[in-house]
């Protein structure tokens, strides 16, 4: 179960658990059984439990953090073995293996449990996660890097660096230009291959870009409260035809209501195969969006800039 806010989900889980028939609440959630899952088994395995505590945020899209309720039970592939290092403390590097269209812009970050679709709803580019962490079921963590791997780094660099600073520096990499060019053919067919750093300065300057970029992308970095970001006009707030005007550099929501002094590149800019700046508004298409929901956008058109 996803939903926009932690109370959907509250609201939706009350009427699964209920009194309704199955039938009803198939029709009322819009749920339809699968080969690997029936709504009247998950129903039965789910009544005594307490769902509410399983309520956590869900990475759907880049820059668009939902809830779902995390409970097997309830999903199709809850991919438990896995997304149970996302339940805890934890970054996980996002990207595909194989491009439907180039160019390679599919490499992102994720701090939750997160969708398979996170970078794309094409077949061929499945989101792929590589956690920086490893928890056991004990709850104890180690370092998701072979110490063959660690071991090169030291001896190329002629220092050892940490775990943390190697995961900023590949998230550098990633979105390198140069990077991208140079290695546009086999980013299309394989999962990207990271060049060992050969360089302590530049490795360092890298991975503190890395970091920005990571914190940037959170929305975790201390952004400017000064910037040209506007939302002027009052109204139902509700949500409609989305635009963009070049001239005028606003995006329009519905007939009356706009943000502003958002650039071209920015309202084009791309990850994966989403353009955050439409997508969030045309996701909540029907909605009234919130203050929390506007100031949200207002601080991702920042973070692209």
């Amino acid at each position: 179960m996803v939903g926009f806010t932690k109370e959907e989900i509250i609201q939706r889980l009350r009427v699964f658990t209920g009194d309704l028939s199955d039938g009803v609440v198939k029709e009322r959630l819009k749920l339809e059984d699968t080969g690997s899952w029936k709504l009247s088994e998950a129903r039965q395995k789910i009544r005594k439990k307490e769902l509410e505590k399983e309520i956590r945020p869900f990475a759907y899209r880049p820059f668009d953090v939902r809830w779902i309720c995390y409970e097997p039970a309830l999903i199709d592939s809850p991919r438990l073995p896995f997304m149970k290092h996302l339940l805890k403390e934890n970054l996980s590097l996002v990207i595909t293996r194989i491009l439907a269209k180039t160019p390679f812009t599919h490499a992102f970050i994720s701090d939750c449990i997160s969708d398979i679709c996170l970078l794309s709803t094409k077949t061929k580019e499945t989101a792929y996660f590589f956690p920086l962490y490893l928890y056991s079921n004990k709850g104890k963590r180690e370092v998701n890097f072979k110490e063959e791997f660690l071991k090169a780094v030291k001896e190329t660099l002629g220092t050892e660096p940490t775990s943390e600073e190697i995961f900023y520096y590949i998230y550098a990499v990633l979105y390198s230009p140069s990077y991208r060019k140079r290695y546009e053919e086999f980013l299309k067919i394989d999962f990207p291959r990271i060049p060992l750093p050969s360089d302590v300065e530049k490795f360092k300057k890298l991975s503190e870009l890395g970091k920005e970029l990571v914190e940037l992308h959170l929305l975790k970095h201390p952004l400017p409260d000064k910037t040209d970001i506007g939302f002027p006009k009052e109204g139902t707030n509700k949500v409609g035809k989305v635009r963009y005007d070049e001239k005028t550099k606003r995006v329009y929501f519905n007939k009356e209501q706009y943000f502003e002094g958002i650039s071209k590149e920015v309202w084009e800019y791309k990850i994966g195969s989403c353009q955050p700046m439409e997508k969030y508004l045309k996701d909540r298409k029907g909605r009234e969006l919130t203050l929390e929901e506007i100031e949200h956008y207002m601080k991702v058109a920042n973070a692209i800039n």
